[in-house]
C-alpha cells in the first residue's frame, strides 16, 4: 500500500478524535484533499490555501539559498580566506562549496526551530480547538529564518516564536484573523527584547568570538570589524560596496535580505501567480522614493550639513534607499500579506505608499537600529482596517450622489 492509501485508512480510523486534525493536516498537505461538495460551488479553482503558502515558498527559495551562499562568503571575506568578488553575479569566489556548507550549517537549524516550534504550536491549537490545522504558517515558518540575523541564538528564535504565533495569531483566531503579520511580529519581539541582538552592525563570522579572544590574547590575527551597510551610514562612514554588490547581493545583511535582484525576480513570480499584489509593490516603492528624495533636498539645501547626526541615511541618494536593509524583501513578502494588508485596490495604493514612506523616515530617525520596513508594516497593518473603510465609505458617498442626481 503507498503513503497516500495509509494516510487515508489512518483519517478513518481516527476520524472525530482529537488526533484528526493532525492526519488530515498532512494528507492535505501532501495531496488533493478528498473532499467533495455535495451542493453548487460559486468559485472553481485549481488551488488552495496550502498550495498559495507553497508558491510563496517557491518565491523565496532562490533568496534562501543565495544567503547560504552569501553567509559562507561573508564570513571568508572576513578572516581573508576569499577575494571580493568581481566578475559578477556568477562569480567563481561566490558560488563554491565552501561557502555554501557553512552557510547551509548555519541556517539550517534556524529552518528547523522555525518550523518545529511554530507547526507544533498550530497543531496543539488545532487540537485543543478540535479543527483543521491551518495552513498560515507555513510561509511564516520560511520568513522568519530570512528576516533575522544568522548568529541569533536558537532559544530566542524559538522563544519569538511562540510569542508570535500565540500573541501575533491564535489569540485572534488563526490565520485569517490576525491583525499582524506574524512573521514581523515575531522580529518585532526579538527587537524588543533582544535588541543588542538585532542591532546588525556587526557581520556574522564563524568563530569569531573565539578569534577575539586570540586577538586579546596576543595572536597575530586580524579583527573581525565589518559593519552592515545601513549601520556604516547611520553612523556617517562613506559606502564600501558598489552599487551592483548591493543590488546582486555580495553584501552583509539577513539571510534573505540582501540580494535585491532575486527578490525581484520573486515579486515578479507572485505578480504573474496572482499571490502578490503589485499594487503594494509599486506604491511601496513610490513612497520610499518620495521620502528618500525629501530627505535629499533637506540635505542640498544645507538645513543638514556633514557630520551631523542623520547626515549618513539622509545624505544617501534615494534609489539606494531601495536595495539596501530589508526594504525590497519587506515589500515583496511582507507587505503583499494578503490577510494583514489592505483589501480595496485604493486601499492598496495608499496601504503600500505610506509603508515606503514611513520605512524611509523610520530608518533615517530610529538611533537604535537603522532599518525601518519591519516597524512600518506593523504600523500600517494596523491601520489597513481604517484605511478600507474610509475607501468603502468614500465610494458609497460617491454612489449615493449618482443616485441622487439621476431621481432628481
Amino acid at each position: 500500500m503507498g503513503l497516500k492509501s495509509n494516510l487515508n485508512n489512518l483519517k478513518e480510523k481516527y476520524k472525530g478524535t482529537k488526533m484528526a486534525p493532525a492526519f488530515n493536516a498532512l494528507h492535505t498537505f501532501l495531496y488533493t484533499p478528498n473532499d467533495t461538495t455535495h451542493n453548487g460551488t460559486h468559485i472553481k479553482a485549481a488551488d488552495d490555501l496550502k498550495r498559495t503558502m507553497n508558491t510563496v515558498i517557491m518565491a523565496m527559495i532562490p533568496c534562501l539559498i543565495f544567503g547560504m551562499f552569501n553567509a559562507g562568503y561573508q564570513h571568508n571575506l572576513q578572516v581573508g580566506d576569499v577575494q571580493a568578488v568581481t566578475s559578477g553575479f556568477f562569480s567563481s569566489e561566490f558560488w563554491t562549496l565552501d561557502n555554501f556548507m557553512i552557510g547551509f550549517w548555519k541556517i539550517i537549524p534556524l529552518i528547523i526551530v522555525s518550523y518545529g516550534v511554530g507547526l507544533g504550536i498550530e497543531f496543539i491549537f488545532a487540537i485543543i480547538k478540535k479543527h483543521e490545522v491551518e495552513e498560515g504558517y507555513l510561509v511564516t515558518g520560511m520568513l522568519v529564518p530570512l528576516i533575522v540575523p544568522i548568529d541569533i541564538p536558537l532559544w530566542m528564535l524559538a522563544v519569538a516564536v511562540v510569542f508570535g504565533v500565540i500573541i501575533g495569531k491564535e489569540v485572534f483566531g488563526g490565520t485569517g484573523m490576525n491583525i499582524l503579520n506574524p512573521a514581523l511580529t515575531i522580529r518585532a519581539f526579538l527587537f524588543f527584547a533582544y535588541p543588542t541582538w538585532m542591532s546588525g552592525d556587526k557581520v556574522w563570522v564563524e568563530g569569531a568570538v573565539q578569534r577575539t579572544k586570540d586577538i586579546a590574547a596576543g595572536a597575530n590575527l586580524d579583527a573581525i570589524s565589518g559593519e552592515t551597510i545601513l549601520g556604516s551610514l547611520a553612523q556617517g562612514k562613506e559606502m564600501t560596496h558598489s552599487v551592483a554588490d548591493m543590488f546582486l547581493g555580495f553584501i552583509p545583511g539577513s539571510v534573505g535580505e540582501t540580494s535585491t535582484l532575486l527578490i525581484i525576480l520573486g515579486g515578479l513570480f507572485l505578480i504573474f501567480t496572482k499571490i502578490g499584489s503589485w499594487r503594494i509593490m509599486l506604491s511601496s516603492v513610490l513612497g520610499a522614493i518620495a521620502m528618500g528624495l525629501i530627505f535629499n533636498q533637506i540635505v542640498d539645501a544645507g538645513i543638514i550639513v556633514e557630520g551631523s547626526k542623520f547626515y549618513g541615511l539622509m545624505s544617501t541618494p534615494f534609489w539606494e534607499h531601495l536595495i539596501i536593509g530589508g526594504f525590497a524583501f519587506g515589500t515583496v513578502f511582507m507587505a503583499t500579506d494578503p490577510v494583514t494588508a489592505s483589501q480595496t485596490n485604493k486601499g492598496k495604493w495608499i496601504y503600500g505608499f505610506l509603508i515606503g514612506f514611513v520605512s524611509i523616515l523610520i530608518r533615517v530617525f530610529n538611533p537604535a537600529y537603522p532599518e525601518g520596513v519591519m516597524l512600518a508594516i506593523l504600523l500600517m497593518n494596523v491601520f489597513a482596517p481604517t484605511i478600507d473603510h474610509y475607501v468603502i465609505q468614500g465610494n458609497v458617498k460617491k454612489r449615493m450622489k449618482r443616485l441622487k442626481a439621476k431621481v432628481a
